[in-house]
């Protein structure tokens, strides 16, 4: 099956290697797609998979101290009997037909905390060009070669970071002689992973127009005001989605208070008085959530949504799903799940089957490449209905049936 083509202008992870990270001793997900879900047992490590990308979402914003400590150090990060530091590798490209570029973060702990222990980023120019490293950093000191196609004429520029923890990337994109750096610090910096808690989003935060919902959903109430007063029509646009998904639903109002605080309702019919977000449905409350993010008037690059099933009605999952697609067209979109029935929406190029090989570290495969797979799909069958009845060859909580057989290549 073909899949549809990126848009020329939305940067694309092509793909991402990992190593040492909890149980990601040593996985590569190859040819990621704009859309990707990740699919597993429980214990698989998917949860771990979305958290890479949180972490160095952190990482960026927050710094890397703040990301590893949150996590427990190295003594809770690092794979268990595992040498070396915590590596990740990120290959993308900035639009559909630029050049790959390569991101290699290196990461380990000394007695003064956490350090960037290696840290490059390269890029191959035309076809037959060599791979050329236009930066190139450890434990705070390196070089980076300035312009906007950096080249080895181009001038190198040695730099000294104030502290072996800083991420050379995230420091020197501040800069706009740097501007191949730059444009990766913004991109990995405006990744949305989401963490959303149906209770955060019942909260009544202080007013006032904010223009992306937080990663644990508590400040709904303030896109919901910002959409209001700068993009309306984005906001009926989600109304019309939940009106058609939400029996009675007509509207979600944010209303000021004298205290200062924003007040969250939801209007259903026939009742004239709306009903105050606490009182209201949790799955109602997590599909305009969700819609906020998906419709979001300048997306997120990459958006992360672990397990939406929770608390939706499994009929409204294929619709989510189709949301997720179209957001897809301009953000790179990544689900973990278990339904069967957002499954059912998915294509099997874009499904990641996780497992736990025996040494107990995970691994991944494409669900198009498990054996038998894409002929039963031909024949009519669902991913879904193959999912819950165990053609994966793993995924069953009752039955330890190993790692699938595959037909190709891990990814």
């Amino acid at each position: 099956m073909i899949l549809p083509a990126d848009k020329p202008g939305v940067p694309r992870i092509e793909s991402i290697s990992v190593h040492n990270f909890r149980a990601l001793h040593d996985v590569t997900f190859h040819g990621l797609t704009p859309m990707t879900i990740l699919l597993g047992p429980n214990g698989s490590g998917k949860s771990t998979v979305f958290d890479v990308f949180n972490f160095l979402s952190e990482c960026f914003q927050f710094g890397l101290r703040h990301a590893w400590d949150r996590r427990g150090r190295v003594k809770e990060l690092k794979t268990r009997g595992a040498e070396g530091p915590i590596v990740f590798e990120i290959k993308y490209r900035e639009q559909q037909k630029s050049p790959i570029i390569t991101y290699h973060l290196a990461i380990d702990e000394s007695v003064r905390g956490p350090e960037v222990v290696e840290e490059w980023l390269q890029w191959r120019r035309g076809s037959k060009g060599q791979p050329f490293r236009f930066l190139d950093f450890s434990r705070g000191n390196g070089r980076v070669i300035s312009g906007d196609e950096p080249a080895e004429t181009d001038r190198r520029i040695d730099s000294n970071l104030r502290s072996p923890d800083l991420i050379a990337v995230n420091t020197l994109g501040q800069l706009s002689e740097n501007p191949r750096v730059a444009a990766l610090r913004e991109f990995i910096t405006d990744w949305y992973v989401s963490y959303l808690s149906i209770e955060q989003t019942k909260g009544q935060p202080e007013a006032g127009p904010q223009l992306r919902l937080n990663k644990n959903g508590d400040n709904l109430a303030n896109v919901i005001q910002y959409l209001a007063e700068q993009h309306p029509e984005r906001l009926e646009k989600i109304f019309s989605i939940m009106q058609k998904r939400i029996p009675r639903l007509e509207r979600v109002d944010a209303q000021s208070m004298p205290d200062g605080r924003l007040l969250l309702q939801i209007k259903d019919a026939p009742f004239v008085q709306p009903v105050l977000s606490r009182f209201a449905s949790d799955g109602t409350l997590k599909m305009l959530a969700y819609l906020t993010v998906l419709h979001d008037p300048d997306p997120p690059r990459f958006i992360g949504i672990e397990e939406p099933e929770n608390f939706l009605h499994p009929r409204l999952l294929p619709e989510l799903a189709e949301e997720c697609r179209a957001a897809a067209e301009r953000s790179q979109v990544l689900i973990t799940s278990h339904s069967p029935f957002l499954l059912n929406a998915m294509r099997a190029e874009e499904v990641r089957v996780l497992y736990r090989d025996e040494a107990g570290c995970t691994q991944a495969v494409l669900a198009s490449d498990i054996r038998g797979i894409p002929q039963l799909l031909e024949a009519g069958a669902s991913l879904g209905h193959l999912w819950l009845e165990g053609h994966f060859g793993l995924g069953d909580p009752l039955v330890n049936s190993g790692a699938p057989v595959i037909s190709g290549r891990r990814t």
